[in-house]
């Protein structure tokens, strides 16, 4: 149903996470009996969950550790760890600063060229000590650092921007994803995308898996400083129907990873039963004791040294990874134990497997996180935090 905005003007009502809720089925089930198991390219993992690739999230041993648990994350071509032999000095510099030097500061830093060499040294790295090695990287430099990231043993190539597209006008020779993808001896993930038509396109330039989301991430400032984004809700839902014809047209699956705005275990939830195969999530992840970014969390465009998309948020250090994605939960918000969450969430809708969970019944609930809260939000415990 439209709207009219104006005359001329009308407009399709969207819904982000916190609009919805999930509605339990006949059955239920014992969470023990849960699959969360998916496949992203040639990837099976056991955790729908994909650290973002931010400075203040994945490094190497974050990467290592969360292959080891049973999740992946993702190296960012394009920051400290390809600039600097030793990034831990940036990365302390970066924590340290006070508001007013951020956006200056993180120009500079930024500046120092990416060396090939490192994104070698990095993937390497993350090899020798048994990780699974995803990079991503922008499509202005993707045709560069691709062939050297896949010649370097990366797994998993992820082309990232705020926006992606097939169709790109430019004065400059631009990246044609089609032949990138074909040419990749990797699975590409292409991304991002909030509609059904951009989805539909990028599948058929050959992604392995698109992810889904503009703006809604802890860190980024791109819907204030563009205007530009749809929530998350709507936009996971669009993409999965893309997805559905797609399959029916080609017989090839491709997952959809919901990108950003996802902090807690029912966020997870909701973004999976309105059709996302998996997640990727910054925030939560930058409040692990190991995260690079020593309680400090800003996003990829941050360090734009023309227009800076993102801020450094001070999110704190909440608990050990292990914690926060497996548990035992030390806080009661929903941010720590995220897979046992998933796995209570689905055995209380009565879905197996992600498949049954993408089709739970949701119902517009603006009052969801609300309703009957009143002394937790006075108190700032629990869900009023």
């Amino acid at each position: 149903m439209e709207t009219q905005i104006g005359r001329g003007k009308t407009a399709r009502r969207a819904y982000g996470i916190d609009e919805i809720a999930l509605v339990p089925g006949q059955g239920t089930l014992d969470p023990e009996l849960v699959n969360t198991r998916w496949q992203i390219g040639t990837i099976t993992r056991d955790i729908p969950i994909i650290a973002s690739a931010m400075d203040s999230v994945v490094d190497v041993q974050m990467a290592v550790a969360l292959s080891q648990l049973g999740a992946l994350g993702v190296i960012n071509l394009q920051g400290v760890l390809t600039r600097y032999e030793d990034p831990a000095a940036m990365l302390k510099h970066i924590a340290s600063i006070g508001p007013d030097d951020f956006v200056s500061l993180m120009q500079h830093i930024y500046a120092e060229p990416v060396k090939p060499e490192l994104i070698r040294k990095r993937i390497g790295q993350i090899k020798a000590e048994g990780g699974i090695a995803c990079v991503s990287a922008t499509p202005q430099v993707a045709g560069e650092y691709g062939p050297v990231a896949a010649e370097a043993g990366c797994d998993l190539f992820f082309l990232q921007a705020t926006v992606v597209s097939t169709t790109h006008y430019s004065k400059f020779e631009t990246l044609d994803l089609a032949r990138f993808c074909a040419s990749m001896p990797i699975p590409v993930v292409l991304g991002n995308v909030v509609t059904y038509e951009a989805a539909l396109d990028l599948m058929n330039a050959g992604a392995s898996a698109i992810l889904v989301g503009i703006g809604p991430g802890a860190a980024c400032t791109s819907r204030g400083v563009l205007g530009v984004g749809v929530p998350q809700a709507t936009a996971v839902a669009d993409c999965a129907a893309a997805r559905a014809d797609y399959l029916a047209m080609t017989g090839r699956y491709v997952p959809v990873i919901a990108d950003g705005g996802l902090v807690t275990g029912g966020d997870i939830s909701k973004s999976i039963a309105c059709g996302a195969d998996g997640v990727m999530i910054g925030s939560p992840f930058a409040r692990a004791a190991e995260a690079p970014g020593r309680g400090f969390h800003w996003g990829m465009a941050t360090p734009s040294p023309i227009l800076p998309r993102g801020t450094r948020i001070k999110v704190g250090t909440t608990g050990t990874l292990s914690e926060i994605l497996c548990g035992p939960a030390r806080l009661d918000d929903g941010t720590h134990n995220l897979l046992g969450a998933l796995k209570t969430s689905m055995g209380t809708l009565g879905a197996k497997d992600l498949k049954q969970m993408q089709q739970t019944e949701i119902v517009i609930a603006p009052s969801l996180l609300t309703e009957g809260k009143v002394y937790q939000r006075a108190q700032k415990l629990g869900m009023g935090k």
